[in-house]
This record gives structure tokens, C-alpha cells and sequence, in this order.
């Protein structure tokens, strides 16, 4: 199967899907379905991609692996805070803008679809990498892979146990991860993307593999990520959120800045 018609295929099914999520979320009104969707897909584009490669059983299984347990441990994950909260306040604040537009956030939703077929090239540029037997670049890529995974799971579970004590609520979660970087989630969300990189050096669409991190990183850091995450933290916890932006770095882990 061609590249471009894999990709495709992808954007097709991811459309679909999208289009029945965006329904069931007009009717429940909660839109944060829409990351829960994005997750899952991306874990299902992983398994097409390791099915349609054309590389190696060694790449197409490592890709089969990484992108769909990384897709659907972080799918389950926020599966469960949409079930269990309210829906998220960049959305509310989406709803608001739009005058809960169905029509726009069907634009939305298929934006997403277009983002699943657009991270899909990463996994089948590493699927399609014809080394057959593992070197130092493939332990490399499991080490980067695991180290994301464990990073962005511990991430994850430090602020969901900060949101559970009532006595956190209103106030900025500063616990482990989260006292240096402001979104250590995210950091090793795109981490996870260095994995596929890696996994293709020496395959002929090894230049695909790049999209992943760099496309990413553009996307936590300037557009849908940080920028909306923090705006909506502002809005909720004002002077709280803006001197932890003052102290504790945005992205990349680092020691926190202390005033004397």
C-alpha cells in the first residue's frame, strides 16, 4: 500500500469517527470527548500503520507497541476525568465563544481527525524501516519510549491526587513533576514522539519521523496546548497560576525558580 493512500485511509476512518463522537458529544454536551477520541484513534493508526508497513516484523512490531499502548493508556486516562468531572473549562470557555455553535465544533472535531492522519506518517515511517534485527538505535527507542510512558503515567497520577483533596481546590498543583515544569504531561507526551525517530534512522522515510516531535512540540508549546491550558488556569486561579508561571519552568523540566 502507498504512503499517501495509508494516510489517507486514516484521515477517512478518523473523519467517521470523529463525526459519531461529535454527535454523541452535542447530545451530552461535553466536548472533552473530543480528546478521548483523538487518543483512541491514534492508538488504532498505530496498529494500521504496523499492519499496511512495509519494513521490517521487528519495526512494524515495536510501532504496533509503542503508539498503541502509549494511545490507549492515555485514552482510558482521560476517559475517566470526563466520566468523573465536569467538562473541561477550555471548552466551556469554547461553548461560550462559539454560542454552542454544533457546527463549529464539528469543524472542530474533524480538525482532529486531519491531526490523527497528520501524526499517522511518524509511525509509518517507522514501520516501514527494513532493519531486521535490533541495534543501538532500537534500544534507544525503547528507552525514551519507556522513559515517556512512566513520566507522563506519573504525571498524570501526582495531579490527579492534588484535584482529589478538596482542601487542593482553587490552588495550583506543585507536586513532584509538577514543581518543575508546568506541564510535565505534555513534555513527555512529545518525549514519546522521539521514540519513532529513532526507530526509523537508517529506513528511507526516516524524514517523516521527524513531524512527530516537531509538530508536536509546535502544538503543546503555541497552539492548543500551553496556550489554552494556561489561559483557562488563569481564569480559574488567577494570582495563584501567574506566580507559578513566574517560578516553575513551562515545558522542559527544571529546578524552580525561588524569590528570596
Amino acid at each position: 500500500m502507498s504512503l499517501w493512500l495509508a494516510v489517507a485511509l486514516v484521515w477517512l476512518a478518523s473523519a467517521l469517527g470523529m463525526t459519531a463522537l461529535w454527535l454523541f458529544s452535542m447530545r451530552v454536551r461535553n466536548v472533552g470527548y473530543v480528546d478521548v477520541g483523538w487518543a483512541g484513534l491514534m492508538a488504532l493508526a498505530a496498529l494500521f500503520a504496523s499492519v499496511v508497513g512495509e519494513g521490517s516484523p521487528l519495526s512494524r512490531g515495536l510501532v504496533a507497541m509503542f503508539g498503541s499502548v502509549w494511545g490507549a493508556r492515555l485514552c482510558l486516562h482521560l476517559l475517566h476525568r470526563v466520566l468523573n468531572e465536569e467538562e473541561d473549562g477550555r471548552y466551556r470557555a469554547l461553548r461560550a465563544e462559539w454560542n454552542g455553535s454544533p457546527a463549529k465544533f464539528f469543524g472542530f472535531f474533524q480538525v482532529q481527525a486531519v491531526v490523527v492522519a497528520l501524526f499517522s506518517l511518524p509511525f509509518l515511517a517507522a514501520a516501514g524501516n527494513a532493519k531486521a534485527q535490533p541495534d543501538l538505535w532500537t534500544v534507544a527507542a525503547l528507552a525514551v519510549w519507556l522513559l515517556s510512558m512512566a513520566g507522563e503515567s506519573l504525571a498524570d497520577r501526582q495531579l490527579a491526587r492534588f484535584r482529589a483533596d478538596p482542601a487542593n481546590r482553587g490552588k495550583t498543583c506543585r507536586v513532584g513533576l509538577w514543581g518543575w515544569s508546568r506541564h510535565p504531561n505534555y513534555f513527555f507526551e512529545w518525549l514519546h514522539w522521539s521514540s519513532y525517530v529513532l526507530l526509523a534512522v537508517g529506513g528511507g522515510l526516516f524524514w517523516l519521523s521527524l513531524l512527530g516531535p516537531i509538530v508536536m512540540f509546535a502544538f503543546l508549546y503555541r497552539v492548543s496546548g500551553i496556550p489554552w491550558t494556561e489561559a483557562q488556569a488563569l481564569r480559574s486561579r488567577g494570582e495563584d497560576y501567574a506566580r507559578y508561571q513566574r517560578e516553575v519552568s513551562a515545558f522542559f523540566p527544571w529546578p524552580p525558580r525561588r524569590k528570596p
